[in-house]
């Protein structure tokens, strides 16, 4: 599928690392130009300059943006689009929040619902605004597969993942009309910072394909962790009009640990 976004302006923000870094990697040698946020500044930067080293600086933007700050979102889209309108938007940005539902604060709360609700909010709907003028435009949300599923100690991310999952389906709602097109993306374990920073040890990604009894957590049936690769495609494939009659679907990539049940 060489040059199936040739021409194409794309936002993927956290693009910084894992997954985000990946889709822009993919993106670019698909011929896309590719806008790249994050609130990590270093990491965003590295990142950057790599991928202007190997596509080219007139087809990487970088933006220090927070996404839970609607004012710096709504600025960093504009002048994204000033420069060439925006025909896709992948939303990888996220964080994970750890605790017991009765022991967390009211900061670390909302910091996940900032971040992983009211985040995707304030992109989407920058970006659908402008897509609605031209009656273009598809969109990827990364959710979770814990969106679904109970997780101990993960109150805060699951129920922030399962709101943006329902936010991602009534935006594709009202879109159609608009010709835009609204997905998500589940991931399972993922090989990425967030995913070894649980770990307490080497024995980590073992455990993770095992399972945990104790924790209420099956393990993974295809006995691998996926690759952030494994996770960038699936968005490709949604961003791409060869999904083009896919609207408001949620696809699991988690090598079966959640048994494909909802």
């Amino acid at each position: 599928m060489s040059g199936e976004f040739e021409g194409e302006s794309i936002v993927v923000t956290g693009a910084a690392r894992g997954i985000g870094a990946a889709l822009a990697r993919s993106l670019l040698e698909q011929g896309a130009s590719v806008a790249l946020l994050d609130s990590l500044a270093p990491s965003l930067k590295e990142t950057s300059s790599q991928l202007e080293r190997a596509f080219g600086p007139e087809r990487v933007s970088q933006h220090v943006v927070d996404v839970s700050d609607s004012a710096a979102v709504d600025a960093a889209i504009h002048d994204i689009d000033a420069r060439g309108p925006i025909t896709r938007l992948a939303h990888v940005a996220g964080v994970l929040q750890m605790g017991l539902v009765t022991e967390l604060t009211d900061a670390q709360w909302l910091h996940a619902f900032n971040v992983n609700t009211t985040g995707v909010f304030n992109v989407t709907r920058a970006v659908a605004r402008l897509m609605a003028e031209r009656r273009h435009g598809a969109i990827v949300v990364v959710g979770s597969n814990a969106a679904d599923t109970p997780r101990h100690a993960m109150g805060a991310y699951c129920a922030s993942k399962a709101a943006t999952h329902q936010l991602v389906r009534c935006l594709g709602l009202e879109m159609a009309e608009h010709n835009i097109r609204c997905n998500i993306v589940s991931p399972g374990s993922t090989d990425t910072d967030m995913q070894r920073g649980m770990w307490a040890d080497d024995s980590g990604r073992d455990n993770v394909i095992r399972g945990s009894l104790e924790g209420w957590k099956l393990g993974i049936p295809l006995k691998r962790i996926a690759e952030p690769e494994d996770v960038s495609e699936a968005i490709r494939f949604l961003l791409s009009d060869r999904a083009r009659h896919i609207t408001m679907h949620d696809m699991r990539i988690d090598g079966g640990a959640t048994l494909g049940i909802r």
